[in-house]
């Protein structure tokens, strides 16, 4: 990662890094990453949670409302959306913040697994997820395995999760998730790889996590557990060129802005946007407009994050 890292920078830097869409800051055009068929939509039902992380990749709070909560009304409209487009969706992703916080979030989730769509949900397992047990299971009871909930256990050793998500954050996941995994939920988990163990280690400390409790999850499997690449604002990190595509053997298609987009509701406007990430939804230059069909064209990588997580990390939400 050094060598490319280095062969990815240059000498001269004109202008500042990840400031122009168009050009890196040595003058080299910057890589952009066309849309394919829209595969996945990701509904953000706010950014309101009942934890504060310590390094929440947007910031989630009890106190940040800067992504106000989505109604299912707004959410059924880009799900009619959706259906006026080339293909069907594939998978329909909810996230927050806590989505569970929303007051609509029943609703939302009864709408988007009546498109037949997969539908994961991403969660912290805890309070909020609970209170809604009896509703939840009535989904799960109807729709079966089309809905799918990731827990966030950001490392398996109970210390570490704590140390990001705060003191006493590690019990009541572990409550949310024992109740998932007995009511027969399709659940994985999402973890992170800040504290610098190698894949192997962090596969092999959830594998013995997973069997302590009985928990039906395959920790081999990256689609079960999946492992965030870190990302770190205070890192200086390459930007990513044309040439990048080839040096780094990354064909651009498996990028998530070439085949998803998110639905957030700003705290400011009236109406829902999409954008293009589900990493940046406080960028204004990753707004891709109001609707699907407008959001679907070429996005310019120009974020640290674009870097990081997901063409050097090789990250996806999805």
């Amino acid at each position: 990662m050094k060598i490319i890292a280095r062969e990815l920078e240059r000498d001269a830097h004109p202008h500042a890094k990840f400031t122009d869409p168009d050009i890196t800051a040595d003058g080299t055009p910057r890589a952009r990453v066309t849309p394919r068929n829209l595969e996945t939509l990701w509904f953000n039902t706010g950014t309101m949670c009942n934890l504060t992380c310590a390094n929440c990749y947007i910031e989630s709070s009890p106190t940040n409302d800067r992504l106000g909560f989505i109604s299912r009304t707004e959410v059924a409209e880009y799900l009619a959306q959706a259906e006026t487009l080339d293909a069907p969706l594939r998978e329909i992703g909810i996230t927050g913040g806590e989505p569970f916080m929303n007051p609509d979030i029943i609703g939302i989730l009864d709408d988007c697994l009546e498109t037949r769509a997969e539908v994961l949900v991403l969660t912290n397992a805890m309070r909020p997820m609970m209170k809604q047990a009896a509703e939840l299971l009535a989904l799960h009871r109807r729709f079966g395995a089309h809905l799918k909930i990731r827990v966030s256990i950001d490392h398996f050793e109970r210390s570490l999760h704590e140390s990001e998500r705060g003191r006493r954050s590690w019990q009541p996941m572990i409550e949310g998730l024992n109740w998932l995994c007995e009511k027969g939920f399709s659940v994985h988990v999402a973890g992170r790889t800040r504290w610098g163990d190698d894949e192997a280690t962090l596969r092999e400390g959830f594998a013995a996590l997973f069997e302590a409790h009985g928990w039906p999850i395959d920790a081999s499997d990256p689609t079960e557990l999946v492992l965030f690449p870190e990302m770190d604002p205070s890192l200086d990190v390459p930007e990513i060129t044309t040439a990048c595509w080839g040096i780094l053997d990354v064909d651009p298609a498996t990028l998530m802005c070439a085949s998803a987009r998110m639905v957030v509701k700003r705290r400011e406007q009236r109406t829902p946007e999409v954008i293009a990430c589900t990493l940046l939804p406080y960028e204004p230059e990753f707004s891709l407009g109001s609707s699907l069909k407008e959001s679907l064209r070429p996005v310019a990588l120009n974020h640290p994050s674009c870097a990081k997580f997901c063409v050097l990390g090789g990250g996806s939400c999805s």
